[in-house]
């Protein structure tokens, strides 16, 4: 069985068009390529925290703009991800089902490595997913992603009785919640007082994130940045939270 030239292998792709890496592979494929150098074809979409931000932002604007290209791979190419993945980013998102996140930034098999929980809050096994991701899957950006009409925030602003009277595990789960929406402005319309919940809860696990050791070595280094965004459920737009002023709880 014959082999992919060495420079090949190494050649960026991030300029073909998806039916020009479909071809490429496919050639691939025909000259009696393994799967593990079908894998190298696939490169990851972004090198930079900046380039990743960008592309999502780029995603959201297709999806919201009604253009999204819903981005869809070969047999060929889904069978070369069994050998690896290239996220460029991972997401903490809510698991509420009006989120899915890949489609809301319009991205495609491979390109996002998702954790979701109720509240999108930071608990040990969604921080020991995102450690995995900055470790092992080289990912340049962690985004905390909240939505408009969070059910999990909306508990968290309940009294302390209707709380108790939540199973167990979701009272622990509200509790991770509660310290971001103890102390908000008096804020009368409903609507944008549950915005500016969500907001602040985004802005709170973010900085729960940026405190671990792994996350902070990371960053602090420029491997990766940690965000927020807020997703507007019936625009199907996302506003990100980038700067320090937007992050400040």
């Amino acid at each position: 069985m014959s082999s992919l030239r060495e420079d090949e292998l190494q050649s960026r792709l991030l300029d073909l068009t998806p039916e020009e890496l479909q071809r490429r592979i496919l050639q691939a494929v025909r000259r009696g390529a393994s799967m593990a150098e079908i894998a190298d074809l696939k490169d990851s979409d972004v090198a930079t925290p900046e380039e990743a931000i960008q592309a999502l932002m780029d995603g959201n604007a297709r999806f919201f703009g009604g253009q999204a290209r819903r981005p869809e791979i070969g047999a060929n190419e889904r069978r070369a991800q069994i050998m690896g993945q290239t996220p460029y980013a991972a997401v903490l998102a809510c698991s509420d089902s009006r989120v899915p996140v890949e489609l809301v930034f319009d991205q495609g098999l491979g390109q996002l490595f998702v954790v979701r929980v109720a509240g999108n809050v930071v608990g040990e096994g969604g921080l020991g997913t995102l450690e995995y991701a900055i470790k092992h899957l080289d990912v340049h950006l962690i985004v905390v992603l909240g939505h408009e009409g969070c059910g999990a925030v909306a508990a968290a602003l309940m009294s302390p009785e209707e709380i108790a009277q939540e199973p167990t595990n979701l009272q622990t789960l509200i509790g991770r919640i509660k310290p971001s929406v103890e102390q908000l402005p008096t804020i009368r319309d409903k609507k944008a007082r549950m915005r500016e919940a969500v907001i602040n809860n985004v802005r709170h696990q973010v900085q729960i994130l940026r405190r671990q050791p792994v996350v902070q070595e990371a960053e602090a280094s420029g491997q990766i940045r940690v965000i927020g965004g807020f997703y507007e459920i019936g625009s199907g737009a996302v506003d990100f939270l980038i700067d320090e002023d937007e992050l400040r709880v």
